[in-house]
């Protein structure tokens, strides 16, 4: 596994390509693109294969392990080397967008996670999106929820479905590492705005969440070394 050079492309190029070439696979295959969502209802076992391949499975072999349920996020397994693995989850309105495999380093598993397990229980209790991110905004303001230092989290799954905001699309990127970058805007980065050419990429800029997007390439480890 190496980190790309970012000569050629950049990541908000790539989610572009991916979701016009995922969204016409699946046209071509006449499938619902509901298939590629994690639900509570989605088997336990598939979930945890899913949370688990988002790292090394050095890594996620000993990572604390969180799938969805009709509370919100389980804990279906005790880690013992600080890591937290699970599916994140968006949503536009009511509808689901992404189902992303993650796994956060021990810096996010005591902080950033904790917001992302808050999120998920609201849900569960019927909270409107508008509803969460105020809640999870105020919990950031009055202390509840901690802005991470330095680290990062693994997306290194083939299965990353993502939505992008441009196309207002979702569809599937390439492995990738997320770096804590809290607050950080494009001018940060020597940008006057976010744009699809920007390097480093940073998602939800200038929030306690924002991070910076740094592809790779190479596979972290065989599909079979995931699996119970």
């Amino acid at each position: 596994m190496k980190v790309t050079g970012w000569k050629k492309t950049t990541f908000a190029a790539l989610l572009s390509i991916a979701v016009l070439f995922s969204s016409a696979a699946a046209e071509d295959n006449s499938k619902d693109p509901t298939v590629h969502l994690v639900t509570a209802s989605t088997p336990r076992e598939r979930q945890i294969e899913l949370a688990l391949s988002a790292a090394p499975a050095e890594v996620s072999s000993k990572a604390s392990v969180y799938i969805v349920g009709a509370k919100g996020y389980e804990k279906a397994r005790e880690g013992t080397n600080g890591f937290s693995c699970f599916i994140f989850r968006s949503f536009s309105g009511t509808t689901q967008t992404s189902s992303a495999p993650a796994c956060f380093d021990a810096e996010g598993s005591r902080t950033i996670m904790l917001a992302y397990i808050h999120r998920e229980e609201l849900r569960a209790e019927g909270k409107s999106e508008q509803e969460i991110k105020d809640d999870i905004a105020k919990g950031y303001k009055d202390g509840r929820f901690k802005v991470p230092g330095p680290g990062f989290l693994y997306m290194l799954s083939k299965e990353n479905y993502v939505y992008d905001s441009e196309s207002k699309q979702s569809g599937f990127v390439p492995p990738h590492l997320m770096f804590y970058a809290p607050y950080k805007t494009a001018k940060d980065v020597g940008y006057d705005a976010v744009s699809p050419t920007m390097v480093p990429h940073l998602t939800n800029p200038g929030s306690p969440e924002t991070l910076m997007v740094v592809m790779v390439q190479g596979d972290s480890s065989s599909d079979d070394s995931h699996k119970n």
